[in-house]
């Protein structure tokens, strides 16, 4: 009976500071001291930076508003998507003192958590994002991840705009962009960029269309600014926009159209894979840039009088589709070496990767570099499927 008694002792002391640790532990963990109510707080879900004429920052940012009690206190611009955001905009000398600005003006806390977009002004791309960026990536709340354009045109303009389909207009530039049919860059891509070797970065560009019979407009991404140095120099179109990404090895979804020689008609082709590698080498005080370009394709509609059940058919698709890729990257090759003189495509990087000591004895010279770097295309496209049928049998019907 004491031993009995004397193990429940030594049992209860062992016991003792493990059940006082737990103790500790759930007080810790039951507390929400610090917490916030999502109706306490201004949810941004969009953010435009522009430049005013006199070098102020001009703050812009859509906020979602979580109960309709908010929309009456708060004032601002509603986006007419059933009264569910405002615009609310504040200048101040740079983004830190906008952005307090801002605070002061809104009766909740600001939460940029969810900002999902950027959207730089194109006045204030040209003058120059490091100082923004600066802001924005050392802001602990602000999300790396966040989609970036630079508008044609002031930023606020765009946040304004109330898409139909969508429920804002940041949904509507976020799902866009993931589509991968345009370039998609974030706030971390961006960051990249900007202090890689080449010190240049590519973003794509929001301009605001009008759909014909309708009053309501809407947000469109069409080209790509060349930014150099933190500065937007440039702009290119569509065409020269996929030779970027292609040399940029970001294509992830398109349809070509080709018309192969000696045949009569079109033949479509949706990407099903691709791969872009840069092969670097520097032969005789040369530079030279191997771009190595591989996909397959679908054929997903033909015109044409081709029947592509025959091999010799399906080659001289494939021989047009590579065409028509060189002609699109040849001319963002042109572009970014002789006008821009800007390394978009990252090649100063994959030398110094490979070439270390070489890169620092010429990286001051790099700009004089890279438009005279020789770049050779070596590009193989592959139609994996053809399609159920060969031959177009309704345009045989029709003959």
């Amino acid at each position: 009976m004491r031993r009995k008694r004397k193990d429940m002792l030594a049992n209860g002391r062992r016991t003792a500071p493990a059940f006082l640790s737990l103790l500790v532990c759930a007080f810790l963990l039951a507390g929400c001291w610090n917490a916030r109510e999502v109706n306490d707080l201004a949810i941004i879900t969009a953010t435009g930076v522009d430049l005013t004429e006199d070098g102020q920052i001009e703050l812009s940012v859509k906020i979602y508003l979580t109960s309709p009690s908010g929309s009456g206190s708060m004032s601002g611009q509603p986006d007419g998507n059933k009264g569910t955001s405002v615009v609310r905009s504040v200048t101040g000398i740079n983004m830190a003192d906008a952005a307090s600005r801002l605070q002061k003006k809104i009766s909740r806390k600001v939460f940029w958590g969810q900002a999902d977009v950027f959207l730089f002004g194109e006045r204030m791309a040209r003058a120059g994002l490091e100082a923004p960026m600066d802001f924005l990536m050392r802001h602990i709340a602000s999300r790396e991840r966040a989609h970036v354009f630079v508008c044609d045109g002031p930023a606020k303009n765009v946040l304004l705009l109330s898409p139909s389909i969508e429920r804002s207009v940041a949904d509507a530039l976020v799902h866009m962009a993931e589509q991968q049919t345009g370039l998609n860059i974030t706030m971390m891509d961006l960051a990249q960029m900007l202090i890689s070797k080449s010190k240049a970065a590519v973003l794509p560009i929001v301009v605001i269309r009008e759909e014909q019979g309708e009053k309501q407009s809407f947000p469109y991404i069409q080209g790509v600014s060349v930014i150099k140095n933190g500065k937007m120099i440039g702009r290119v179109n569509e065409d020269v926009t996929r030779g970027i990404m292609w040399l940029r090895n970001e294509i992830k979804q398109a349809t070509v159209t080709v018309s192969p020689e000696q045949s009569d008609g079109y033949v479509s082709l949706h990407l099903h894979r691709s791969q872009t590698r840069l092969i670097p080498k520097i032969e005789g005080g040369r530079w030279i840039m191997t771009v190595r370009i591989t996909g397959q394709d679908d054929i997903v509609e033909n015109t044409s009088d081709l029947d592509l059940s025959v091999p010799d058919h399906i080659g001289k698709v494939e021989k047009e589709l590579e065409k028509v890729v060189n002609t699109r990257v040849k001319m963002a090759l042109g572009q970014a070496q002789k006008e821009f003189k800007a390394d978009i495509f990252q090649f100063a990087d994959n030398f110094y990767r490979k070439y270390p000591k070489i890169w620092e004895a010429n990286a001051d010279r790099w700009d004089e570099i890279f438009p005279e770097v020789e770049v050779r295309l070596e590009t193989d496209l592959r139609i994996a499927r053809p399609g159920l049928i060969g031959k177009n049998f309704f345009r045989q019907e029709q003959r």
